[in-house]
């Protein structure tokens, strides 16, 4: 793989119907530009699922771009523990998230 090839990074997060609202709001406000203010990430979009079981929350997946896999893993080495340790203790077990990381080919 060509190191200035475009990665997409994938946050998918279920979140508790407790904070939901709060939660959109902080993404909105906060942490996506934290992320985008790494230098890292050129852009992101903010999509929510459907046709997902909401029973525990709905679930949420924002794509931060990355112009290359060496702007990604700049992220993942210097700012993923820091702000991974922000939205947990602002949120604690409030919500769940995993992370995929995906390759442009088009």
């Amino acid at each position: 793989m060509n190191e200035e090839t475009a990665i997409v990074y994938n946050v998918t997060s279920k979140v508790s119907e407790a904070i939901v609202d709060a939660w959109l709001t902080w993404m909105k406000t906060e942490h996506i530009s934290d992320l985008i203010g790494t230098g890292c990430f050129t852009g992101a979009t903010m999509l929510r699922l459907l046709e997902e079981d909401d029973t525990e929350g709905p679930t949420y997946t924002v794509q931060y771009f990355a112009n290359s896999k060496g702007l990604y893993n700049r992220y993942i080495e210097q700012y993923a523990e820091e702000m991974r340790k922000r939205a947990f203790e602002k949120w604690g077990n409030q919500f769940i998230g995993f992370r995929s990381v995906m390759l442009v080919v088009n």
